[in-house]
């Protein structure tokens, strides 16, 4: 009887410990798919960006397992503090993608330099609003002029943070491939709970 009982407690804990591991990608793919839904809306990325690691932040922090809908409940407040902000950061994007797609046609010299910039600065740009939506989701108080600050501390203050988010946002999509609209899920929740444990561990 007591081999039984230990065998079904390992049983238990195999069980768990599965359970545990669909939701881990469950709950983010979820939120991944309500962040898609958002995104229709071309502008609201960043703030639907910033909904996500709300959502995400309480599900890690409190237990909240409405991922999917705590995205859409999280949005109304992130758009009107970062739509401006959203604004700006796509005009940017779409000068850059304009300029590079000039530069690659022609080919002197000068103009491959100048394609580098345009793709550096695009590059850098992706741990920058990584780091802003994390702490958008974890300091309210702050406000958007706060969020900036804390963002370019947390996204370039070491070398390391910045690298790491990078690397897993263009990660994710890939080791996600094979997982039916794996990218398309996680492809942003996956980064997004990276920034979240960067900025954990920055105020520890």
């Amino acid at each position: 009887m007591t081999s039984l009982a230990v065998s079904r407690r390992r049983a238990n804990g195999w069980a768990g410990g599965l359970l545990r591991a669909c939701e881990f990608v469950a709950y983010p793919a979820l939120a991944g798919a309500a962040f898609c839904v958002l995104c229709l809306g071309v502008v609201t990325w960043l703030p639907a960006l910033a909904a996500l690691a709300e959502s995400l932040r309480r599900w890690r922090s409190d237990g909240d397992a409405a991922c999917f809908t705590g995205v859409f409940a999280a949005f109304p407040r992130m758009w009107r503090a970062l739509w401006r902000h959203a604004l700006v950061s796509t005009v940017v994007y779409l000068v850059l993608a304009l300029n590079a797609v000039f530069l690659a046609g022609q080919g002197s010299i000068g103009a491959v330099a100048l394609l580098g910039a345009q793709v550096g600065i695009g590059v850098a740009l992706v741990p920058y609003h990584l780091a802003l939506a994390a702490v958008a989701a974890t300091d309210h108080n702050a406000g958007p002029a706060g969020w900036r600050r804390a963002a370019l501390l947390l996204a370039f203050g070491r070398p390391s943070r910045g690298l790491g988010l990078l690397a897993v946002a263009v990660l994710a999509p890939v080791v996600t491939v094979f997982i039916p609209l794996g990218p398309l899920l996680l492809g942003s929740s996956l980064p997004v709970l990276y920034a979240l444990a960067l900025t954990k561990g920055a105020r520890s």
